[in-house]
This record gives structure tokens, sequence and C-alpha cells, in this order.
């Protein structure tokens, strides 16, 4: 069991990036650049919000304050938030935006991933859920700054290069 936990804690969130890249190659050629856009400002977003957050709370990790040993190696740093189960939480609901299967298979992946690193001792509780809310709160702003995307970079619009008299993708 303690393999399978390890596993997951380790590596369910490159699942999570497999998959949104499946979902991207998957999108309408037009959908394309918005759905690049929301997923790296996302991902931006959580990376400062975490910084953030870790900086506002401190939460040991649960293998230094019961003294035990963690079932993956992990530095003796704080725990909140999750960093992890933010990214895999804001590409998740990234991805559920455009595709509505994709999403929401990755959605349950980055659930098990944050249960996974409580089950690890690498996280508390609390740090998973501050890292679902953080995943949330950059997912939106990421979803936002896609539609103030600029038209001529999305292949829509005024401005956007013309395709008259080419036949195919």
């Amino acid at each position: 069991m303690d393999g399978l936990v390890a596993f997951a804690a380790t590596y369910l969130l490159f699942v999570v990036a497999a998959g949104a890249v499946l979902a991207w190659v998957m999108a309408r050629r037009p959908d394309r650049v918005p759905f690049a856009v929301a997923g790296v400002v996302a991902a931006a977003v959580v990376g400062i919000l975490v910084k953030v957050a870790g900086m506002v709370w401190t939460d040991p990790r649960p293998f230094v304050v019961d003294h035990v040993r963690p079932i993956i190696q992990h530095g003796v740093d704080n725990g909140f938030p999750s960093d992890h189960t933010a990214l895999a939480f804001a590409v998740s609901l990234v991805v559920l935006t455009r595709n509505r299967t994709v999403g929401l298979v990755l959605l349950v992946v980055s659930a098990v991933l944050g249960a996974a690193r409580v089950a690890a001792l690498v996280h508390h509780v609390p740090d998973i859920l501050a890292g679902v809310l953080i995943g949330v709160v950059a997912a939106g702003v990421g979803l936002w700054a896609a539609r103030h995307t600029p038209r001529r970079f999305t292949g829509q619009g005024p401005g956007a290069p013309t395709t008259a008299g080419v036949t195919g993708r």
C-alpha cells in the first residue's frame, strides 16, 4: 500500500500535466492559444499564491510534528499550502472548461493526489484544502486572462492572419 501512496503522491501531478496536453491537442485550433494562455497564467498564479500563503501561515509537515518517517522523501519545510494540489486543481479546472470528460478525470486524479500527500505524511488536510482553494482562484485568473487575449493571437477576428485560399489545416 505504501508503494501505491508513494506513486500517487509523487507522480500523479505528471498524469494531470499529460491529461492537459492531451486535451490541448484535442482542442480545435482556434481554441488552443486561449487554452494555453489560461493554463500558463493559472500555473504562474499558483506559484505566486503558494509563496504568499506560505509566508502568511506556517504548518510544519506531519512527519515533523509526529516524529515519524514519511512515505516519500521530503524536505523539512513549511507544508502550507500544498503546491502539488494547487497546481493539479488549477490545471484540471482549466481543462474542465475546454474538455468536460478529461477535466472531470483530472479533477478526480487531483483529489487522489491530495489524499495521497496526506497519506504519505507530507501534508495535513488543511494544506490540501488551501491548495484546492488556490487552484480554484488561479484557474479563474487564468480563464479571465484567456478571455482577454487579443484576437490577433487567437486566430479569430480582425487582425488575424487570413487563410483565404488555403485548404486543410
